[in-house]
């Protein structure tokens, strides 16, 4: 859905990203862009000469804004975990006709400068991306930095404020606007507390006729999901995997930490095996297990950040691992379950498989029926369904 979005006079039409997606009810931007924007501009605290840093600004509402006058432009940083999202603010730049020539992207694992002025920062839903997102912070820039956080009023909670306290300093909030509401920092001059992430944790594989048992370690950082043990979904998967023959082209597709990928190299060491997702910290994760667990499997393997399979040539691919999302920030929507289906039959060869699993009420059968004009049940139980697909 393309959005108008007007703040101060300001007529911007933002779109989500990415913009093919089936959903098309859902907002790119929220009530509490809004309001950091009203905010920052009637307290005046953005000039020409101001450096500002916008974390996790999904589809570059804020990052729109500062390039939306003729002149005093600030200058922008963009510091984003999610490829759609940096992704999404190019578009909207683009497609607004706004000059982004004040305005660089920066992934979550880059270094932060330290001559920031004043950050804006949307609270993101991983509450460990929140945490790792602020010791960074404070380790990095200037404690006499303004720091303004934004979030729906319902989303900030005692303990997240707690958080703020805890990693920045002096934490208070504003009264709420339409459902939003601002948090504000003041920066402390007490210890920088270490990071947790990433996480490393152990991975029992279990043997089978083609290859030994062995214990995997397995390494997250902070936005990747099941930071501390296999989650009860990916271990169903495991179990429920194909036999791959070697040579065969293999793609974990929102491959997380990777381990969906590893353990197919673990029983095939000859496949060759694409990791996708469009979160930095996954493919850097996932990258790391490979390395560390299966290094002379590494040649084999290539770590992609993409929007699903995005430029992926057609037709090129035997098998696709897939346990798809079903939200995008916090709403929640089965569109990027369908872009993954829509691709994946694109990009499989004929003869090639689509293997998934799901929540047992997302009835991911229907959209594979629809796409390959069949689907297989391989298991389930109460939770979970594994399914297949193959491309005729």
């Amino acid at each position: 859905m393309i959005s108008p979005f007007i703040v101060n006079d300001k007529n911007l039409f933002l779109s989500r990203f990415p913009v093919a997606q089936v959903n098309r009810s859902l907002q790119a931007w929220d009530s509490a862009d809004e309001y950091l924007i009203n905010y920052v501009e009637e307290q005046g605290l953005i000039n020409a000469n101001t450096k500002v840093a916008i974390f996790n600004d999904a589809f570059g509402a804020l990052a729109s804004n500062f390039c939306h006058s003729a002149s005093e432009k600030p200058t922008v940083i963009c510091i984003n975990d999610s490829y759609i999202s940096s992704q999404g603010i190019s578009y909207n730049l683009e497609q607004n006709s706004l000059d982004d020539s004040n305005i660089d992207q920066l992934n979550s694992l880059d270094s932060l400068p330290n001559d920031i002025d004043i950050i804006l920062f949307k609270i993101p839903k991983s509450k460990s991306l929140l945490i790792e997102q602020l010791i960074q912070i404070k380790k990095s820039v200037n404690h006499n930095c303004i720091f303004i956080a934004a979030d729906r009023a319902k989303e900030i909670h005692s303990a997240t404020l707690k958080v703020f306290e805890k990693h920045l300093g002096t934490t208070k909030t504003s009264l709420a606007v339409k459902k939003a509401r601002l948090v504000f920092c003041q920066f402390d001059n007490k210890q920088i507390h270490q990071s947790p992430f990433p996480t490393v944790w152990s991975l029992a594989h279990i043997s089978t006729n083609d290859s030994p048992s062995r214990d995997f370690s397995i390494s997250n950082h902070a936005n990747v999901y099941a930071r501390e043990k296999l989650d009860i979904g990916a271990r169903y998967f495991i179990e429920n995997l194909p036999k791959v023959a070697a040579n065969s082209k293999v793609i974990d597709l929102g491959c997380g930490n990777g381990v969906i990928g590893l353990i197919v190299l673990a029983n095939q060491p000859e496949a060759q095996v694409q990791f996708i997702d469009e979160s930095t910290m996954a493919i850097a994760s996932a990258e790391q297990n490979i390395k560390t667990n299966l290094p002379e499997s590494i040649d084999n393997c290539q770590f992609t950040l993409n929007d699903s399979l995005t430029d992926i040539e057609g037709g090129s691919v035997d098998l696709i691992l897939c346990n798809p999302p079903f939200h995008q920030n916090t709403a929640t929507t089965d569109h990027i379950a369908w872009q993954m289906f829509k691709d994946s039959h694109r990009v499989l060869k004929k003869g090639g498989e689509l293997r998934i699993i799901g929540n047992q009420q997302l009835a991911y059968h229907i959209k594979l029926q629809r796409l390959f004009g069949n689907e297989t049940l391989i298991a389930s139980n109460n939770k979970f369904v594994t399914q297949s697909a193959i491309k005729r």
